[in-house]
């Protein structure tokens, strides 16, 4: 007897409202990046603000951009989801240290997250919403 298989449907709307939040993110983090690989003033003052030593700038755009580069493409884009979680948990715990405001971090990890699960059918089968 055959095991019966399910496949998962990903209804088009999904699909679009899926990617249109994943590219959203996309832009965000890689907007982000630039800012440090230019070393904009406020991304020098942001820096400072939390700590760091604003030579850091670039190892921090590289990190940025390459996650999110493995989160751009359809094959990787799990592995950069993780790999996102981690660098903005990163950012949330730097922020938390200094007391300061630390909301876009946090919402650029579910703007990331949702995107995925909208159009990624396998990960609603493993992560579904139940009632």
């Amino acid at each position: 007897m055959e095991a019966e298989t399910q496949v998962a449907v990903n209804p088009t709307w999904m699909k679009w409202v899926g990617l249109i939040i994943s590219i959203l993110a996309v832009l965000m983090l890689l907007m982000s990046a630039v800012f440090k690989f230019i070393k904009a003033p406020e991304a020098v003052q942001g820096m400072e603000k939390l700590g760091w030593d604003s030579t850091k700038l670039l190892t921090l755009g590289i990190l940025e951009s390459g996650c999110t580069l493995i989160y751009a493409f359809p094959r990787t884009a799990m592995l950069g989801a993780i790999l996102l979680t981690g660098y903005l948990g990163g950012a949330v715990a730097t922020h938390v240290r200094i007391s300061d405001a630390f909301i876009s971090p946090i919402i650029g990890g579910l703007l990331v997250w949702i995107g995925l699960w909208l159009r990624e059918p396998r990960l609603r089968a493993l992560a579904p919403f139940r009632s």
